[in-house]
């Protein structure tokens, strides 16, 4: 996790502790325009994300905020160019195996969600050998949705409780929201409050679709590595404005 920090180190003063998000989710857009702004190949737009992912996974944990989730790879991300998906899995493979003792010493617990089956097998390998290594760390879950996809992740959940009702593990009448959370990639890890995209995009592209029913949205125009603490901050600050009824008066 050693990267450049942006300044801020501690909370700021105008921020409300009490009032931060338990859970934050961010879509991580803009990696190849920022890289064609710079004029630069789109691969070295995505090894400066890896960096603004580090440092917010850091800034989340310095300033309080207990679960971070990122949207590293959707299931419609297969359809970019054969070279660039080969890029990103051989780059999520070397972050792993250079940041596992980092996350270590740091106490940060990391999951994978997704169809994790269809990556690579030297990716699935680090996959889980990271998640081992770390399920016991409690500064902070960090989770990464890797060949996710929110209606795939509904449709499977279904099967699966469809097939408890085959045999007769499960009434219909006994499904409930809590039968179905179980069921899903997410189990165990609670909604998010805040989720956060970059570059402008005002849509939530089929990410965590049950998960965001009560989150909060903050839409930027920053490019995602140019997403740094400053930004987290503003986002902030726009979450503790708002009031948050889940459909109370």
């Amino acid at each position: 996790m050693t990267v450049h920090h942006t300044q801020l180190q501690y909370l700021p003063a105008d921020l409300k502790r009490e009032l931060l998000p338990k859970h934050v989710a961010v879509i991580m857009d803009g990696n190849g325009r920022w890289a064609k702004r710079q004029g630069l190949p789109r691969f070295i737009g995505h090894k400066h994300g890896v960096d603004a992912l580090k440092d917010l996974l850091r800034c989340c944990k310095d300033w309080g905020i207990g679960a971070l989730t990122a949207y590293a790879f959707s299931t419609e991300n297969w359809k970019r160019p054969q070279e660039e998906v080969e890029f990103l899995m051989t780059l999520f493979q070397k972050v792993l195996r250079q940041e596992l003792r980092e996350m270590l010493e740091e106490n940060v617990q990391i999951r994978f969600v997704g169809n994790l089956p269809a990556l690579p097998r030297i990716l699935q390998e680090e996959i889980s050998r990271s998640m081992e290594e770390t399920k016991d760390n409690r500064a902070i879950r960090f989770t990464v949705a890797t060949n996710y996809g929110g209606r795939e992740e509904i449709l499977q959940a279904c099967r699966a409780i469809a097939d408890q009702v085959k045999q007769g593990l499960l009434q219909p009448d006994e499904i409930d929201e809590a039968t179905f959370e179980r069921h899903l990639y997410t189990a165990g890890i609670c909604d998010p409050d805040l989720l956060i995209r970059t570059s402008g995009e005002m849509r939530i592209s089929n990410f965590l679709l049950w998960q965001m029913a009560y989150a909060e949205i903050y839409i930027t125009e920053t490019l995602w590595p140019d997403f740094d603490r400053a930004e987290f901050h503003r986002a902030l600050s726009a979450y503790q404005q708002r009031e948050r009824r889940f459909g109370k008066v």
